[in-house]
């Protein structure tokens, strides 16, 4: 059932499925608990105190709810719609079997991003099973059309990144994901300490692939999607805790591009129950607010 509600809701114009998304996105926001306060906070640790950006926030996290059916089972019509004035970044490295290292944040369309990138070559991505049971056969009917080899989020699905980067291939993640109890460092993030991932600078240290963050904002209107790339500069740090700080900070500026569009109500400063107490926390001041280059945007 839940399976053909997908493919019903996937016929729905995009521009309708985002404004219900809004709409439900805020109504959620609206009811206390620990969502509404998560987001609050998270928001306003990043600079963003203004009550109507949560709002905002919080309606673009439901339009990228909404947005799913479309992107799961019309794939081809989702990806005509992508803008993208820096493309010849992909195109150079798939004539150069050049291995790419994608780092989406969970920032704007993170499900398109990894489509558009696999239409370049093939893509391996890591996989956690949703918390959601429902979700389940929905994904496992989606994932055979979308061009994504996906791999479980273990010792299994590194040994799968590292042959698809060895292959000339891509590979992508969620860098902003608080890793597996022994997997990661405390780094700041819009400056808080967050217990991050060090699996890029492992993989880069083996196979030097192109390293980039990309993440697809959310047109108005329905219009589609805009790709934006952060071309990760060699050579990085060999310290594990400095290379998380930099992937933190250039996932910054990429936030900083559509800062609306990002899940704020994730929980990204959670410890995992096995990670050591984090440093003392930075506060946050008008230069980290005001940061935002890239390298092609």
């Amino acid at each position: 059932m839940i399976l053909f509600v997908f493919q019903v809701l996937s016929l729905f114009p995009l521009r309708l499925l985002q404004f219900i998304g809004r709409i439900g996105g805020m109504l959620i926001y609206a009811l206390p608990g620990r969502y509404h306060d998560r987001l609050k906070a998270n928001a306003r640790q990043a600079g963003y105190a203004d009550s109507s950006f949560a709002w905002k926030a919080a309606a673009q996290t439901g339009a990228m709810i909404m947005e799913l059916p479309k992107i799961w089972f019309q794939p081809e019509k989702c990806l005509r719609l992508i803008q993208d004035e820096h493309q010849e970044i992909l195109i150079t490295a798939k004539q150069h079997k050049q291995p790419i290292l994608f780092l989406t944040p969970h920032l704007g369309s993170f499900e398109i991003t990894a489509r558009y990138g696999a239409t370049f070559q093939p893509l391996t991505v890591m996989f956690r099973p949703p918390r959601q049971a429902f979700l389940v056969p929905v994904i496992e009917a989606t994932r055979a059309r979308s061009g994504i080899n996906a791999v479980p989020a273990n010792m299994s699905g590194v040994r799968a990144f590292l042959k698809a980067l060895r292959n000339g291939e891509s590979v992508g993640m969620l860098p902003d994901q608080v890793p597996r109890e022994g997997d990661g460092v405390w780094a700041p993030f819009f400056g808080k300490p967050a217990w991050s991932v060090t699996l890029p600078g492992k993989l880069a240290s083996l196979t030097n692939p192109l390293i980039i963050i990309a993440a697809c904002e959310r047109l108005p209107k329905g219009k589609g999607w805009k790709m934006h790339y952060i071309q990760v500069q060699d050579p990085l740090p060999e310290d594990p805790a400095a290379q998380a700080a930099l992937f933190n900070r250039l996932m910054e500026e990429m936030i900083r591009k559509f800062p609306q569009q990002y899940l704020w109500g994730y929980h990204r400063y959670k410890r995992p129950s096995t990670a050591p107490e984090p440093p003392a926390q930075t506060p946050v001041n008008s230069a980290q607010k005001d940061r935002g280059c890239s390298n092609h945007d």
